[in-house]
């Protein structure tokens, strides 16, 4: 492509790719930003895309720039207020400590298979042996841990 071609590619399409962003993202601001840079890719891969195709290339990159952009803010979320400390950032947890209160939130016989499994290293059989349990139930148990875990340990209010 020339840059001759590109400067007519932007001057014919800058508008409609414009529309098209800003209808999905109703934010001037990133649909502007977009737009500038899908049309900088454009101008970096001028030489691989085709003057004929361009229309195409820009409206598939544009969309894959702005998907991009609802994943990035998506992924970033702010910590209400109330979770911060005043006047400075809050202290991270003690992540023992909490791990230490999650398990003992867990039933007897759960807490004694995740420990021999994920602490001591022990295969299903072992587990079986050592507890009494056929090891479809020692599966079972450890599953449902590791689900109470789970569910203790992304509890926010549970960290902080």
């Amino acid at each position: 492509m020339t840059e001759r071609e590109y400067n007519s590619s932007v001057d014919q399409h800058a508008k409609a790719l414009f529309r098209f962003i800003f209808k999905s993202l109703n934010v001037r601001e990133d649909a502007e930003n977009i737009v500038q840079d899908t049309f900088e890719s454009l101008w970096i891969n001028r030489d691989k895309v085709e003057y004929e195709k361009c229309k195409s290339w820009i409206f598939t990159t544009a969309y894959r720039k702005m998907i991009d952009g609802i994943r990035r803010e998506k992924k970033m979320t702010e910590m209400p207020e109330y979770y911060q400390e005043k006047g400075r950032e809050a202290s991270q947890p003690d992540l023992k400590s909490i791990v230490s209160q999650a398990m003992e939130k867990l039933p007897e016989i759960q807490k004694s298979v995740i420990m021999l499994r994920d602490y001591e290293g022990y295969d299903y059989a072992e587990i079986g042996n050592i507890t009494g349990l056929n090891e479809s139930q020692v599966k079972v148990y450890i599953f449902r841990a590791r689900q109470t875990l789970k569910n203790y340990l992304v509890s926010l209010e549970n960290i902080i």
